[in-house]
Order: C-alpha cells, then structure tokens, then sequence
C-alpha cells in the first residue's frame, strides 16, 4: 500500500560530495539541451525545512509502522521554502524550467513563487479549498481542510462560498480517492512533451502520480533524473541517478548554471477599494488575491485611521461618512496572520474622485531582517 511503510525504512544512501558535484555537472548539461525540461517533487523537498517525508528512517509512514507518532518541529505555515524551492523558481523565472508537477500537500511551492499556472499539485493544497457548487477557489494563510470528526471521505472545511453561498470543501486527495482532473491532465500533457524530467525527493511509490517521471523515462530521447535518499522503483529508467539530499544537489546545479538562489521574499496582492455609498458617505473595500485573482485570506484585521471599529473577519469592509477633498488620504493599519511575525504595515490611499477608485499594492516581506516593501501598480494585471 503507498500509505504504508516497513518498521524499519531502507537505509538512505548518500554520496560523496565530489560524485555529487559530477552528477550536478551532467544534469546541467541535460538542463541546457533540453527544450521541455520538467520537475517532479516529494516530500523530500521540504525536509530542510523541518517537514518530515513519509519513508524515511524518521518518516511519518515509518514511525506509524512503529506505534509512534511524528511531532514536526515546523508548523508547514511557518516553514520557510527551501533552497530547492528557491532553485525552481528562479529557473521558473528564466524560462529554464517549463512545468513543475508536486506530490506535496504543504503550499511551499505556492508560497515560494510558482505561478498556479505552471504547477500541478496532484494531491491538493492544506491552504487552498475550493466551492462544491461554484468551483471558486480559496487560498487560506491558515490550514484549510476538514477535521474528519465522521470520516475522512467529508471534506467540508466549515465555511461557504463568498460567491454563492455553497459549501467549501478542502483539495486534500486521501488514498483511494481520485486526483482532480485538470492538474493530472496537464501533468500528463507535460510529461508527454518533456526531453527532461528531474525528480526531486520522491520514492515514487504513489500512483498515479508516479505514471509522469515513468512516461519520460520510458521515452527514447528523453532523459529521466532522480535525486533521492532512498532507492524508487523507477530507477532502472533513470539516465541520472543521484543519492543526494535535494538542497545540496540543486545548490550545485545552480552554481554551474551561474544563477543564484533568491532568497525566499513573501509576496502579497493587495486591492484597496473605495466606493461612493451616498453623500459624504463612502465604504472602504480590502481584499487579498492571488496573481491568478484567486483570493487569498492572509489578513487578521483592517483599520481606518481616525474610524474607532476594527474589521476582524472577511470581508474587509469599512463604512463611513465624511467630506473627502481630492487628494485626502485615508490611512489604513494591516495586521497579518503573523507566521514569520509580520508587523503591522500602514498604507495610504489617496482619494481621486475622478479617477478609479480600485488600488493594487504588492506588499513584499523578507523574513531575513522582519521588514516590509509596499509597491503601489496600476491595475492588477492576472496570471493566465
């Protein structure tokens, strides 16, 4: 069974710096040949940073097989994306990498900067739920799945659809359940026209996940690498195979490419929105969207300077009276969900009577020294 695992993991495998250095140096190779280069990424992507895998000496399924339970030292919403998170995107980024397919339930991904065009999330999103009725989706700065108090086949989250009213359910898929259509779809049309696909921490024992580095391995002329601690079952159709943890392989493939990690910055969409309701009376919209326009829930609360209420829950609404000259400003406090202890952030939006009344700001926040960059755009401009 996938969702099982021996009391006693297979002993992982890792390989000496210099054989590691030579196998990143023929994987680059690969990568500047290649005209459809793919990745594929398990839980082995996230170990660094402190996200368990399942088949490892200390992997969930493991320690289950054990009687013992995992106790994560990171919570996935405080965990930062790791430097292979970093590595993809970038490549991402210059158009190196075309299409990145994840077994991965915990967001880094999302969160690290992959578009939701270029991804397939094969066995959902902790953060991302979606309408029964509608099929609107929620991205949540909080866990977004069900609590399976009557079985683990329920995924209503508890909450309803912004749109329509209908009920939402979590994208978590649980063993036995079928994957949505649309991301195994366009895994599949990827794998399809991939020359390169490269397999990150993955045992590649889930299927059918597992059919897309196969498809490309299987393929002559195209090349199938695996970087992974552990040995898969697709081995045997590998052309490169690397014992290696998937940071200290990707940190040399970049370094050969001559293109430096980014650090991990949290990106957030903001859009201000004030509206004329009647005379000197106004109403003071604020939502957080995803770059596709999904919105996104990351806000605690919203405050208008010199307005005593403060809005603590969706929608971000604030309605008030007033005589507003062109060019007043309305400032406003936010207060963020705080997983990597983002302080407050004030932004300033001006009143144009004439103009548009709709701003977008991306908010940029850098974990490394605490602090937050505002850019105020134009309009905001959607992801296909």
């Amino acid at each position: 069974m996938a969702n099982t695992a021996p009391k006693i993991a297979e002993e992982e495998r890792q390989e000496a710096p210099n054989v590691i250095d030579r196998k990143a140096e023929a994987l680059v190779t690969k990568i500047r040949k290649s005209a459809h280069f793919i990745a594929f990424t398990g839980a082995g992507v996230s170990t660094s940073a402190g996200i368990p895998d399942f088949r490892g000496p200390t992997g969930v399924w493991t320690l289950r097989a054990q009687g013992k339970q995992h106790t994560s030292k990171v919570n996935t919403l405080q965990a930062i994306p790791t430097l292979t998170h970093m590595a993809l995107v970038e490549l991402h980024a210059r158009g190196i990498l075309k299409y990145l397919i994840s077994q991965n339930c915990d967001g880094l991904h999302r969160k690290s900067g992959i578009p939701p065009d270029s991804i397939s999330e094969l066995h959902g999103n902790n953060n991302r739920e979606y309408c029964r009725d509608c099929g609107k989706e929620y991205i949540r700065d909080f866990r977004a799945v069900a609590s399976y108090e009557k079985t683990v086949r329920d995924h209503r989250t508890g909450r309803k659809c912004a749109r329509c009213g209908g009920v939402l359910l979590d994208s978590i898929i649980n063993f036995g359940e079928s994957l949505f259509a649309e991301p195994l779809q366009r895994a599949r049309d990827h794998a399809a026209k991939a020359d390169l696909c490269l397999v990150l921490g993955s045992s590649l024992t889930v299927s059918p996940a597992n059919e897309m580095p196969e498809t490309v391995g299987s393929r002559r002329g195209a090349t199938l690498a695996i970087c992974n601690l552990q040995t898969t079952p697709v081995d045997k159709l590998a052309g490169l195979r690397v014992f290696s943890k998937t940071d200290d392989l990707m940190v040399r493939v970049m370094e050969k490419l001559d293109i430096p990690i980014p650090p991990f910055v949290l990106r957030r969409l903001l859009v201000v929105k004030l509206e004329t309701v009647g005379d000197e009376r106004y109403r003071l919209t604020v939502t957080g969207v995803d770059v596709d326009g999904t919105p996104v829930s990351y806000l605690q609360s919203v405050k208008l300077e010199h307005n005593r209420r403060v809005v603590r829950s969706e929608p971000f609404a604030i309605s008030f009276r007033g005589a507003l000259e062109p060019g007043a400003e309305l400032r406003i406090t936010l207060e963020f969900m705080g997983h990597y202890g983002e302080p407050n952030l004030d932004i300033v939006q001006h009143y144009d009577k004439e103009a548009l009344a709709e701003s977008v700001y991306l908010l940029e926040y850098s974990p490394q020294n605490g602090e937050w960059a505002t850019t105020r755009k134009e309009r905001l401009e959607l992801a296909a």
